[in-house]
């Protein structure tokens, strides 16, 4: 019997988003504030906070606006889990000046409420 792991519980398997664009002026500097900016436009389906406030993003990397993205999930077992990636992908594909946007969940460490910002904490009565 095959060992199962956390993928084969997905209901679908695509656990990242990946885009290229042709830009010929990149002259432009990509800030990890406007990534930020557009990650906060994307809400929680289930919860009334944007994800970058979940704590839901654990990292942003950008070299010569290329984008990298990590980020987890409240629970594995998301119904909308394989979406979550596109939709923060879809909102950073907005700035100007992007090369290529690569999203990419991941499960390591777990996320844990520790993880939200006040304002989520304070939007969700947490304390």
């Amino acid at each position: 019997m095959k060992d199962k792991t956390l993928k084969d519980f997905l209901p679908n398997k695509n656990t990242s988003y990946k885009k290229k664009f042709n830009i010929s002026n990149n002259s432009a500097e990509i800030k990890k504030v406007q990534v930020i900016d557009c990650i906060k436009t994307v809400m929680d389906p289930e919860i009334p906070v944007n994800l970058y406030d979940l704590g839901l993003i654990y990292g942003i990397y950008i070299n010569k606006n290329d984008i990298k993205v990590e980020m987890t999930l409240t629970n594995p077992n998301c119904p909308v889990a394989s979406s979550m990636p596109e939709s923060v992908g879809k909102s950073v594909e907005k700035i100007a000046n992007i090369n290529s946007i690569e999203v990419f969940l991941v499960w390591e460490p777990k996320w844990n409420k520790d993880l939200m910002s006040e304002e989520a904490k304070l939007a969700l009565d947490i304390f």
